[in-house]
């Protein structure tokens, strides 16, 4: 069992036994996060479903974002981060939501020099947690992977301790 594997057997049991529902926006992680998620027996039990919005249209479409938030940080920050968790959190209506946005490798466009991350945590609406992943030296894969892994030991280390 890999490492994200065991993080996910971890977060189905803490989700089951306080009966709480979790939903997912992606952007980076292009679906990893909800895959993972749902690789698992019973996943049905705790994860109600995601979804992903790559570009900045479906970011704004999608999840109702505020359009110039937006595109003034080119999708990318803590702030679209929490507003992708909140909104995912009502869209779905469930207990927690977790969203990932950034870049997964350098963006020269964007004066980009190495790949940068996002992820946030909302409980009934509200934020509870936020990060910045710095992935320096890392491949696209790599990146993405570790994202996943962060956001979902966020997640788990949020249940254990707060609820």
């Amino acid at each position: 069992m890999n490492e994200i594997d065991a993080l996910v057997a971890q977060l189905k049991s803490a989700l089951t036994e306080r009966h709480l529902k979790l939903a997912v926006a992606e952007s980076l992680t292009s679906g990893k996060l909800q895959a993972a998620l749902g690789s698992v027996s019973g996943a049905s039990e705790f994860f109600e479903g995601g979804i992903t919005v790559y570009s900045l249209k479906q970011k704004i479409n999608c999840l109702n974002l505020e359009e110039n938030q937006v595109l003034a940080v080119n999708g990318v920050s803590v702030g679209v981060a929490e507003q992708m968790a909140k909104a995912v959190c009502q869209k779905f209506a469930v207990d927690l939501s977790i969203s990932t946005t950034g870049y997964a490798e350098a963006c020269p466009a964007q004066q980009i020099e190495q790949p940068i991350a996002f992820i946030a945590v909302c409980h009934q609406q509200h934020l509870v947690t936020s990060q910045q992943i710095n992935g320096d030296g890392l491949d696209r894969h790599a990146m993405q992977t570790l994202v996943v892994k962060t956001a979902l030991i966020a997640l788990l280390n949020y249940i254990q301790t707060q609820l």
